[in-house]
């Protein structure tokens, strides 16, 4: 089985980035987003999507891959500043059988609290947009 296919141009992720679907952005570059995750799997669970049309990360091209970790970096730093947690997990999934359930490449940064259990991947209850959009102020304040 490949992890090639057909980019389909309705998945979520293409919506936000056309303007179709509201977000709580963290920050837009000319390359990639960073914003926080709808189904949060942790306070604080952000994504960097890029720009790029992709399914997967075997389909983004070198110079988009790097500068897309350098924003998942970035991004990182900002969650640590920001919300002081006691680890961050950094993942990205490909293909359905690896967990990926939309298929547009993007990379999940999710905060970890000691205190606090972890909602299952993709099965977490929908936040609410004013929680995450107090939380995208937050992380982007730290970027500065």
């Amino acid at each position: 089985m490949s992890l090639s296919g057909t980019y389909d141009p309705e998945n979520v992720f293409a919506k936000i980035l056309r303007g179709e679907m509201p977000a709580a952005m963290i920050v837009e570059e000319d390359h990639a987003v960073a914003l926080m995750d709808a189904f949060p799997q942790t306070r604080g669970h952000c994504l960097v999507v890029p720009k790029a049309a992709s399914r997967n990360l075997l389909e983004v091209t070198p110079k988009d891959l790097g500068r897309m970790f350098g924003l998942v970096q970035r991004i990182a730093k900002a969650v640590d500043a920001a919300l002081d947690p006691d680890g961050i997990i950094v993942s990205q999934f490909n293909g359905a059988p690896a967990g990926q359930t939309v298929f547009h490449t993007h990379v999940h940064i999710i905060p970890r609290y000691e205190a606090s259990d972890m909602a299952e991947h993709a099965r977490g209850k929908t936040a609410d947009r004013d929680d995450l959009n107090r939380l995208a102020e937050m992380i982007r304040a730290a970027l500065a």
